[in-house]
């Protein structure tokens, strides 16, 4: 056939997924360990799952996520590997909530028309965070999809697979009144809360320097989602996590009662750590409820960590940078179980 192909005509490219897989190749490959038989290029990827014989009763802990409307801040401002960090440490830190160890992440990554050196950038991201959980990136989908996405539109979405032997699992089922709350600071927004953001501030608003920030808006934004996973090794180590909760959509309101067992609450002291100026700068700026702030953002919270009380100063002393004590669980009959105090 002479000329443009009818698929090209169509709106889809195949040269350029070729020129994506090519692009992103190295990146890709940088995450691979002995334990990877075949990646990038296959069908399925192929991981030698000899690990599980070293646990007494391995359980396998799976999770998928997106990283939401942060596509377009993130476009908006070129900062496409940010996007990548954001994906896997987000998944990482979901299945992390139950004990688990990264083995390996599969993404997605879909667009009107494919820009492969758009797609590796997104995947040099990726493969950055996978390197630094120790997983590999053992494969994943470029989708080329006219008329579902608009022009300049893109979606990002990760699958994390991990590894917890069963007396190892973190299921807060010990968790009683008494017990103490650390939190462990986020870096910002992380992936929640960007579809309000993005009502309360135009494009222009990103590019503009805010003193109290110290650096734009948009910097602020786009700060990438922190992995928590050395954090909770080095806890470990030193005492038992009776519970975890990854603060995404929903903050502290809906996350931390996922956690805990029928009979018990938490109160949560707001003052007892330094609410990053961001959150206070959206709030502001949209006319924002306070309390709404805490079930829609993390509010520089980005992990809470139950602890017995006799271990929580050697636990908050363990941690990796800063970590707060933040509240309390209590008794609980009726009424929230996320007392904001």
């Amino acid at each position: 056939m002479a000329g443009k192909s009818a698929y090209g005509a169509a709106g889809v490219d195949l040269g350029a997924g070729n020129r994506a897989v090519e692009l992103m190749g190295d990146a890709v490959r940088s995450t691979y360990g002995p334990e990877v038989l075949l990646g990038i290029g296959a069908y399925g990827g192929l991981y030698d799952a000899g690990r599980l014989r070293d646990m007494r009763s391995p359980v396998l802990v799976a999770s998928t996520d997106g990283v939401g409307t942060k596509t377009i801040v993130a476009g908006l401002l070129d900062s496409y590997e940010t996007l990548g960090q954001d994906i896997v440490n987000h998944c990482v830190n979901d299945i992390l909530v139950q004990g688990a160890e990264p083995l390996f992440f599969l993404d997605y990554i879909a667009m009107p028309a494919l820009e492969p050196t758009v797609v590796a950038r997104l995947v040099g991201g990726v493969a950055a965070a996978c390197r630094e959980a120790g997983c590999a990136l053992l494969g994943g989908e470029t989708a080329e999809m006219p008329d579902v996405y608009a022009p300049g539109e893109l979606d990002l979405v990760g699958t994390v697979v991990g590894l917890v032997d069963r007396e190892a699992i973190i299921d807060g089922k010990s968790i009683a009144p008494g017990d103490v709350l650390l939190g462990l600071p986020s870096a910002g927004l992380h992936t929640n809360g960007f579809s309000l953001v993005r009502r309360i501030f135009g494009a222009a608003d990103y590019r503009r320097h805010e003193p109290d920030l110290g650096r734009t808006l948009g910097e602020a934004l786009v700060e990438p989602h922190r992995s928590y996973l050395p954090h909770v090794r080095a806890l470990r180590a030193v005492g038992r996590i009776k519970g975890l909760a990854h603060l995404t959509g929903g903050g502290f309101v809906d996350n931390i009662p996922r956690i805990l067992p029928e009979g018990t609450g938490v109160v949560v002291e707001r003052d007892a750590w330094p609410t990053p100026p961001i959150f206070s700068r959206i709030e502001a700026a949209g006319g924002v409820d306070h309390d709404e702030m805490y079930r829609v953002f993390n509010m520089g919270i980005g992990m809470v960590v139950v602890v017995a009380p006799e271990e929580a100063d050697a636990l908050q002393d363990a941690a990796p940078g800063r970590a707060y004590t933040i509240g309390r669980v209590t008794a609980h009959d009726e009424g929230p179980r996320v007392v904001l105090a």
